[in-house]
């Protein structure tokens, strides 16, 4: 019977590793359809007793164009995950109430977006708010019997029934003549509508909601704010948000704290710098407020430091003054001691905590890109999302002791394991300055080292972001690239964050200057050292800043076989009348067009138009209103006057970038159509 046993369990492995051979020959490349069927949690929450996480599960049906968001629950081992939320509506941001007996979320199932509270112990869930103007964001009171809540209301109105009556005059309105007499009248994608957020505060068992300040300003401020700009302090007295005064804002997005005092009275300012302070957190033990706060005003993409305000001494200090690196998203642990936050870091997004005692700085997670982070009630571990760029988000779990990561859900398994994705390769070469610059390589899924392939350099915008080494979806996603049969390349030129302040800015006031050489000093390199990429067929693609980019490499060399420029500025002096936030031009071209006009005429790729000589692909949407659709048109119409071949894909309901999931497949295909076209 023994032998009888070793030849089966022989038998039954020969037959795996069969199937797994088998398997691998009948792996193919990943396609539209397949990069938007793939689901991504995202917005873990944690119970009060450490033992369960509850998230938002967010999945889409390219074949329909339908997308959805659902909550799922699971132990915080991983283990019993299943679905909470079922239905056509949408449900998102999940919060257990402090006794672990409720989850609240937002749903779209009535009246727009409101508060809908579900209890653990069985039962549906109900209907908490019903604000006429939904509710943008919400975050509970330490006690668990109050909500703090933001909505967009018309400020002359003091009730609900005549914000409701406002908003639908405003809906039947919408294409009737508006008069406007100040900036900003527009901004990224809509126009004013007269409305301003401002917070509010709910009880759970009560209907109605009541605003702690009713001024005329955005009460959590609406320009360059952080992830949730309000906080509670932990007995409930004092709330404490962001807010902008400045009588232009569109120049001056000066955002300060305010600090309210319940019950509700008049804010006062709390924060008087020249920047940007956002992101209030109180301590778990009330001590201590944080917040994110940049010094140089007009700088959106300033580094933000850490920030921690002593509640018994009045005292401040910038605790993260040694780290050259911004602060994305930061958390208190439940003791008060650390705090955990995520920054760019060499094309990663990383982990790292620093001791509020000793201002020392640990890194906790390297490895990946990193986000979603949350701490457990008793400060042993943490929840993370994860990605690389064979990889899609998922959650993981790290224990702090043992500095163990475990994977805890698997939701894109079944999406991926029929795919055959590349590993993204990184390299360094020396840039611009002497300085040292990273870029990542993907190469085909059915990559042979003795063929020649077209190379894809792909240009990330901001100027101030950076390509990271994720399964992204920001721009271009480089495993569905490749999969055309195409080498993709990402630089991360000066300019880019996550390489340290004086790398970032170099390119205000230079761009098309280190930032170009960069990029075609690193194109060089890739020639160089990758003897299976044709130089001979290389494209060049950008969007916003990095469609700037591909408008100055149309005037700056002809090495590219076709171009592709999404959402990118053309004339630098007509897009300062046009894009909504002044600050911008004014700090990356040190100043105005009247008062440095020689500037933004050098480096408006308008002025270089005599060079036009390379076919190039256009797209733009009429709601950009960032970087306007003028600026896509000039360049089309000036192409079009040279003769040069050009297209423009132009979109009548999308902004600075496709949204809708039938845009981005005609994205995407029109795309590949043009690469053919002059690649193949």
């Amino acid at each position: 019977m023994s032998r009888l046993v070793e030849l089966g369990a022989a038998l039954l492995l020969l037959m795996a590793i069969g199937s797994r051979n088998g398997r691998a020959d009948e792996l193919r490349k990943i396609t539209i359809n397949d990069l938007y069927s793939i689901p991504s949690c995202s917005d873990p929450r944690i119970s009060p007793d450490g033992k369960q996480v509850v998230f938002g599960l967010h999945t889409s049906d390219p074949s329909t164009n339908e997308e959805q968001d659902h909550l799922w629950i699971m132990n915080s081992d991983g283990s019993e995950s299943r679905q909470l939320t079922y239905g056509s509506s949408n449900q998102w941001r999940p919060r257990w109430t402090p006794d672990g007996k409720n989850i609240l979320f937002l749903s779209d199932r009535e009246e727009g977006n409101q508060v809908w509270i579900l209890p653990m112990n069985g039962g549906e869930a109900h209907k908490m708010t019903s604000i006429p103007t939904s509710v943008s964001e919400y975050e509970l009171f330490p006690d668990g019997h109050r909500i703090i809540l933001v909505t967009r209301v018309f400020p002359q109105c003091q009730s609900d029934s005549c914000n409701k009556a406002a908003l639908e005059k405003a809906e039947n309105d919408r294409d009737r003549p508006r008069l406007y007499d100040k900036l900003l009248y527009r901004h990224y994608n809509r126009w004013a509508d007269g409305r301003v957020n401002r917070i509010f505060i709910a009880d759970i068992e009560k209907p109605g909601a009541s605003a702690i300040y009713r001024g005329n300003y955005d009460a959590p401020t609406s320009f360059l704010g952080g992830d949730r700009d309000y906080a509670v302090s932990p007995d409930g007295k004092e709330i404490c948000f962001a807010m902008t005064t400045d009588s232009m804002p569109a120049v001056w997005p000066n955002n300060n704290l305010y600090l309210a005092s319940m019950p509700r009275q008049d804010a006062i300012q709390f924060t008087n710098g020249p920047g940007l302070e956002t992101t209030p957190r109180y301590s778990p033990d009330g001590n201590y407020l944080s917040y994110l706060g940049t010094v140089r005003a007009g700088y959106e993409s300033d580094q933000r430091d850490l920030m921690i305000y002593d509640r018994n001494t009045r005292k401040t200090v910038n605790i993260s003054h040694k780290f050259d690196c911004s602060i994305n998203d930061y958390f208190w642990d439940p003791k008060s001691q650390f705090i955990y936050f995520t920054g760019f870091d060499r094309g990663l997004s990383k982990i790292w905590r620093v001791n509020i005692n000793s201002g020392e700085i640990e890194q906790i997670l390297g490895d990946a890109v990193y986000g979603d982070l949350q701490i457990s009630p008793a400060g042993d571990f943490v929840i993370v999302s994860r990605s690389l760029s064979d990889q899609p988000n998922e959650l993981y779990r790290y224990d702090i002791e043992s500095r163990k990561l475990s994977r805890l859900t698997h939701f894109t398994d079944n999406d991926i394991s029929n795919l055959r994705l590349s590993k993204t390769e990184e390299f360094w070469f020396i840039g611009a300055l002497g300085d040292s610059v990273e870029g990542f390589l993907t190469k085909p899924p059915d990559f042979d080292s003795n063929k020649k392939y077209p190379l894809l350099l792909l240009i990330h915008g901001g100027p101030q972001f950076c390509w990271l080494q994720n399964f992204n979806y920001y721009g271009w996603n480089t495993q569905l690239m490749a999969a055309q049969g195409y080498v993709a390349a990402q630089i991360n030129p000066h300019g880019s964050a996550g390489y340290g302040l004086k790398f970032q800015e170099y390119v205000s006031g230079n761009w098309g200057k280190g930032d170009y050489d960069d990029l075609m000093m690193g194109v060089d390199y890739i020639i160089k050292r990758y003897p299976f990429v044709d130089s001979t067929r290389m494209a060049a693609l950008g969007r916003s800043y990095g469609g700037f980019m591909v408008d100055w490499i149309c005037g700056h060399t002809d090495r590219f076989k076709c171009l592709i420029s999404i959402d990118g500025t053309y004339n630098h002096i007509s897009e300062y009348g046009s894009t909504d936030e002044l600050w911008f031009p004014e700090w990356e071209y040190k100043g105005t067009p009247w008062s440095n006009r020689d500037e933004y005429i050098r480096s408006s790729p308008a002025t270089y138009a005599q060079n036009f000589k390379t076919p190039t692909m256009l797209i733009h949407g009429q709601n950009d209103y960032r970087v306007d659709l003028s600026e896509g048109l000039q360049m089309f119409t000036t192409l079009q006057r040279m003769g040069v071949p050009s297209e423009i894909l132009y979109y009548p309901a999308e902004g600075h970038s496709a949204g809708r999931l039938d845009d981005l497949r005609i994205t995407y295909d029109k795309q590949f159509e043009w690469l053919a076209r002059w690649l193949k």
